[in-house]
Formats: structure tokens, sequence, C-alpha cells
């Protein structure tokens, strides 16, 4: 937007007047302004990021492409994919009379069961493993509020 582009020292320039336009003048007025660029560079620096922060959201592509941005730069291997959705198999109490061979059952966590499960899974690389702090605070800032995830290292 060219609303924020704005150039300090041309500006000091055209605001005085033309009888002070000298070289000592001009120097003097930079040195003055020299505090106030630095101060509208870090406003810059500060807005860019603040765009680059409201175009990211708790869709799926936009959460990978916030944590690839952030983490993985150059290789963008962070995925996200849906979390397990495992039915609970129940076991029976004596008094039932049903059968006593229920087959091969498996041992799940708590997180993969469908009705208390989680609703998706971060993967990341083995190298990022040092930074799931900062992983789970991100993907806590842009996810939804009902949405559970857990994160797995590939």
């Amino acid at each position: 937007m060219k609303v924020y582009n704005l150039d300090i020292e041309k500006l000091s320039l055209l605001l005085t007047p033309t009888f002070l336009r000298k070289a000592r003048m001009r120097a003097w007025l930079f040195t003055l302004l020299s505090p106030l660029k630095n101060l509208y560079y870090a406003f810059t620096i500060k807005r860019k990021t603040d765009i680059q922060t409201l175009g990211y959201n708790g869709q799926k592509c936009y959460l990978r492409k916030a944590l690839n941005d952030a983490f993985d730069i150059q290789q963008r291997r962070i995925e996200i994919v849906e979390g397990n959705k495992f039915s609970r198999q129940y076991i029976y109490t004596r008094g039932e009379q049903k059968p006593r061979f229920l087959g091969t059952m498996y041992l799940r966590d708590r997180a993969d069961y469908a009705d208390t499960g989680v609703d998706f899974l971060v993967l990341i690389p083995k190298e990022l493993e040092g930074k799931k702090v900062e992983i789970n605070a991100l993907v806590n800032y842009y996810k939804l509020a009902s949405k559970i995830f857990k994160i797995y290292t590939k």
C-alpha cells in the first residue's frame, strides 16, 4: 500500500524552506531524523510480519504453511494428517454370558479413539524434535478451540 511508503529524508527536505537547504542544514536534519528512520524501519518490518500472520488460519493447508514457514523453510517436511479414529472394543463381564474369545485386540493410546481422540496429527521431521514446544505453541495459536492435536516425529 502506498500510504506506508515514506521517504523521511525527502519529506524533511521538502518541508524545509528553500533558503535553508544547505549541505550543513541537510546533514543536521538527517542526524535529527535518524531515530525516526529506525522507528519507521521497525514499523515496516512489524507490518510485514503482521500481514503474513493474518494470512494464516486454522485450515489444514494454511496451518501447514505457517509451520513450514516458521520451522522448515527449505525442505517443507512438516505435514498435517487426519487423526486415528479407531472404535473401542467392549470386554464383557462374566454375568453377561458372552463369548470369552474376542479375537485379536490391540492396545492403543487414549488419543487414538474416535470418541475422545485427536482430530489431527502434526508430523515433524526428527531434526525438529527439539522445537516441539514452539511448534505446539504455534499450532495452538492457529487451530480452532475445539480441535485436539498431537505431534509425532517421522
